[in-house]
């Protein structure tokens, strides 16, 4: 079936992204959209997001951690449970489609379903979960790992930049914290999760398509590189014997950014350097400067990760520079499932679209449910491959597209094709 002989949806791609534009609105900033972890601008959504579940025919909740949890039951009672979804909390100055458009569009699917008095031999869960960004906690994905199971309850004790705990921020939410570690799903009731995103890439419209199908979301690693020399007088101490941190700094830059083009799928960022003492007439004695490596495979990021070590360490000897790094952060490739991949490639040549799969060099809620079940997604083309910025954009008409896409995986998934 072609986009053109296709029915109308309940809810169209115009209808689709009204509703993002809508909860854009929700910001503790008039004239930019910040949303942040259990805020009043995130209840104030959350309640949104729940009006627009029941609307579509859904039974709707906050749970303990602050996701908003709406259920549409199966055929028959018992039947497992697919989970879809993905965040509706931004960063600051944010685009109003990141995570949130992840959200809208299944509840615009299950309008569809409802409206038309269909059910599916399983059951639907949309969760719009609430921490993703990371920005107002010092951690990060705390919804979607509550889902999971691998919340850790040391969490709680966490401060914001005012003192206020995580506990405590639940709590005025109207969240009750020492239920958290019942929220946590059986993997025996669980079928997959399929999450909806944009690309916050350039590829798709590149490609002159409206969505993809992701291979995996890229693993992680992030640094704190320090380099100790000697500060100097710029005009006094000749080259040849000058400790010049920065410009150690600035040859382990080029080596980094000379390996990420090395390989596909590799990437390597250095994304904040800092130089002292930070005179223009003075011989920078220390620079720190932060790493990031991502890659679809953990083998390939471990590869990389070593290989720039030693070259890093070989640079700081030759130039006589004190040399550490801290690893800050790490986390695993999440692979999406094969036969999850199948069915959303099938799903987009229905719809007269050629699939096309691309790796996820951003991290997503995804990433924590695949501990629970398998895990897919589809990326939806925004403009400019722009993201993390007001400019974020999509139009209504692949908002649509990605809607058939979704609601026609959805109709056509065989539980029985999913073995884990």
């Amino acid at each position: 079936m072609t986009l053109a002989a296709a029915q109308p949806l309940a809810l169209s791609g115009h209808e689709i992204k009204a509703l993002v534009d809508t909860w854009a609105r929700f910001s503790e900033e008039p004239d930019k959209l910040t949303r942040v972890f259990l805020s009043p601008e995130h209840k104030a959504c959350a309640t949104a997001v729940i009006d627009a579940m029941e609307a579509a025919g859904m039974t709707a909740r906050i749970d303990a951690i602050g996701n908003v949890v709406g259920r549409y039951e199966a055929a028959q009672p018992g039947a497992k449970t697919l989970l879809t979804g993905s965040h509706i909390d931004t960063v600051r100055d944010a685009g109003a489609y990141d995570g949130n458009l992840g959200v809208a569009l299944p509840i615009a699917c299950i309008a569809d379903l409802n409206a038309r008095g269909k059910r599916l031999p399983f059951a639907v869960e949309v969760i719009a979960f609430g921490d993703e960004e990371g920005v107002r906690f010092p951690t990060t994905l705390s919804g979607s790992r509550t889902v999971a199971g691998s919340v850790d309850p040391a969490i709680l004790a966490l401060q914001d930049s005012e003192g206020t705990t995580l506990e405590e921020a639940l709590r005025r939410f109207g969240c009750e914290p020492a239920e958290i570690a019942g929220e946590a799903r059986d993997p025996k009731d669980i079928l997959a999760f399929v999450e909806l995103h944009i690309e916050q890439g350039p590829v798709l419209e590149s490609e002159g398509l409206p969505v993809g199908v992701v291979t995996a979301i890229n693993g992680a690693s992030r640094f704190a590189v320090t380099l100790g020399g000697m500060a100097g007088h710029a005009g006094t101490v000749p080259m040849g014997l000058r400790r010049d941190a920065l410009a150690g700094a600035a040859e382990m830059m080029l080596a980094v950014e000379a390996r990420g083009r090395a390989e596909d799928g590799l990437v390597a960022t250095v994304g904040r350097i800092e130089a002292a003492p930070g005179a223009i007439n003075v011989i920078p004695g220390e620079v720190t400067f932060t790493l990031d490596i991502r890659a679809p495979a953990d083998d390939q990021r471990d590869a990389a990760v070593a290989a720039l070590k030693a070259e890093m360490t070989a640079i700081a000897e030759g130039r006589g520079l004190d040399f550490t790094i801290e690893c800050l952060y790490a986390e695993a490739a999440a692979a999406c499932d094969p036969a999850l991949m199948a069915e959303l490639d099938q799903a987009i040549l229905r719809q007269g679209i050629s699939p096309l799969r691309l790796p996820s060099g951003a991290g997503h809620d995804a990433m924590a449910l695949a501990s629970l079940c398998p895990i897919a997604m589809i990326f939806l083309r925004c403009g400019g491959g722009i993201s993390h910025n007001p400019l974020e954009s999509i139009t209504a008409e692949d908002a649509e597209v990605g809607a058939r896409v979704f609601l026609d995986f959805l109709e056509h998934l065989d539980p029985a094709s999913l073995t884990r």
